[in-house]
């Protein structure tokens, strides 16, 4: 590439990845020289600006379509309205790292702000995407960062086995998508999606379309490890509870968003093209696998969550029935409702999800263990706190007059409205989402009819309050207006 064609592109579609890039560099190198005794609180708040404004500088961009690097990168709409969840969650994510407790561990905080910013540069990227490569680089991107913000508390026990739990299947996945994709590069002879999509709209013989039938399915099945589908979400529970507070945060909302993300860019763009017969593609073709998937997620998901005594991994089966939910929306391909579905459910997942782990983080932390007890007689304890959980476990669970009511009907819609009504998925949707208040009501049965050991009054701090704040504002108001969040999806 020539010095004249380098300055060709249009760059300015890559500003807030450029904003989270250069945070990033500087924040690792003002780490590196920082004396160890100086605490590095400071570089979240910096981390925090970063995001801030790299999220005024993705408003601030038209979404037309700017494609550059030689059609790997496209800032279009639907680029720029999952950066903004992806922005949105991790700030809120950075306000739960400013209150946590590290045990001593403040030397590393430096290291744990920068690898959030990188994990989140890696799903940005991901985001724009319209190539192989640059899918693989976003996607690895996040996952290293990740697998070392797991396994950060170095001398905890529960830390390292979750460190190496999650670190061994997301090898053993990207090994897996990895081998799927040199499927479609090997049928196509290139990485280009765009390319690939011209090149596969003309393939008609039986084996290459029994090639390329193998290849979605080695594709999906890694990237289900990735959003934790059954039966490739064993580590999520692991993870989840042997991770910071706010690292099991971001896996469930940041990174569970950059998983379908991919999954829509990669499968609606290749997939749906081929023609399988006259009358169907082989995205539909394979949309029965989608369903028993999304079905075996949400009952396996919310059936566990039943026994669970640790509300970290409660959520973690929590985490995997709401993948379920959302494999719902995708596997109906409704013409009515799919892409503002789908986002509308991830927004509403970051509101409600971030909001509970904020008090989860407050409760546990003055309780000193993770237990579902832990949340005994909050009431009378903390009756703020008490009140901003039952509002999340309330929207979590879907009743009416919060935003997760309003995201399960836009679901529950969709699988409706398809051009083939998927009223199996309908069905077990409904089901599990009664099985789920069992356990959601099990935690406010402990807030309110439970009775603790001591009646100390516990405080929220300042950024506790600010991200209640937030979700609790977001989670109501889109709950009852949601059509006031719409548009943020059509910039």
């Amino acid at each position: 590439m020539d010095v004249e064609t380098f300055l060709s592109f249009n760059w300015f579609v890559m500003i807030p990845e450029f904003i989270i890039l250069g945070f990033a560099a500087a924040l690792s190198v003002i780490d590196l020289f920082l004396n160890r005794r100086k605490s590095r609180k400071w570089l979240g708040v910096c981390g925090l600006l970063g995001i801030v404004l790299a999220f005024i500088s993705l408003l601030l961009l038209e979404s037309n379509g700017t494609v550059i690097l030689y059609d790997t990168f496209v800032f279009d709409s639907f680029a720029k309205s999952f950066k903004a969840l992806l922005l949105i969650g991790t700030a809120v994510v950075f306000i739960l790292v400013l209150n946590e407790n590290w045990d001593g561990l403040d030397e590393k905080r430096g290291e744990f702000y920068y690898l959030f910013l990188t994990a989140l540069l890696g799903a940005m990227f991901m985001a724009s995407s319209r190539d192989l490569i640059t899918l693989f680089i976003g996607l690895e991107l996040l996952s290293l960062s990740t697998y070392i913000l797991v396994g950060i508390r170095t001398k905890n026990k529960k830390a390292n086995e979750a460190s190496i739990k999650y670190f061994i299947n997301g090898a053993i996945a990207t090994a897996i998508t990895l081998f799927g994709m040199s499927y479609l590069y090997g049928m196509t002879g290139t990485t280009s999606l765009d390319t690939m999509k011209l090149v596969l709209a003309n393939v008609n013989e039986p084996d290459h379309l029994y090639i390329l039938a193998l290849s979605f399915l080695i594709m999906f099945i890694g990237l289900s490890f990735k959003i934790a589908t059954v039966p490739f979400h064993m580590w999520a529970p692991d993870v989840y509870e042997g991770a910071q507070i706010s690292v099991t945060a971001f896996l469930s909302v940041i990174s569970k968003t950059a998983g379908f993300i991919l999954i829509l860019r990669l499968f609606l763009t290749v997939f749906d093209v081929i023609q399988v017969n006259p009358s169907e593609t082989m995205l539909t073709a394979l949309q029965s696998f989608l369903v028993v998937l999304s079905a075996l997620t949400m009952i396996i998901g919310n059936t566990v969550a039943l026994k669970q005594k640790n509300i970290k991994r409660m959520f973690a089966y929590s985490a995997i029935a709401h993948a379920g939910y959302i494999l719902v929306a995708f596997s109906s391909f409704s013409n009515v409702f799919y892409f503002d579905t789908i986002w509308f459910y991830l927004f509403a997942y970051l509101l409600m999800n971030l909001g509970a782990f904020a008090v989860i983080q407050f409760v546990c932390g003055e309780a000193r263990t993770d237990n579902i007890s832990a949340f005994a007689g909050l009431i009378k304890r903390s009756p703020y706190a008490a009140l901003a959980m039952t509002i999340f476990i309330l929207s979590l669970a879907g009743i009416p007059g919060t935003v997760g009511f309003i995201a399960k009907i836009s679901i529950f819609l969709s699988a409706l409205t398809a051009n083939t009504p998927q009223l199996l998925l309908a069905v077990v949707m409904i089901g599990t989402t009664i099985i789920s208040y069992i356990y959601y009501f099990g935690i406010l049965t402990q807030i309110y009819f439970r009775e603790h050991e001591t009646y100390h009054k516990i405080y929220i701090s300042k950024s506790i309050f600010i991200v209640l704040f937030i979700c609790i504002a977001g989670t109501l108001v889109f709950g009852i207006f949601p059509n006031t969040i719409y548009p943020l999806f059509y910039i």
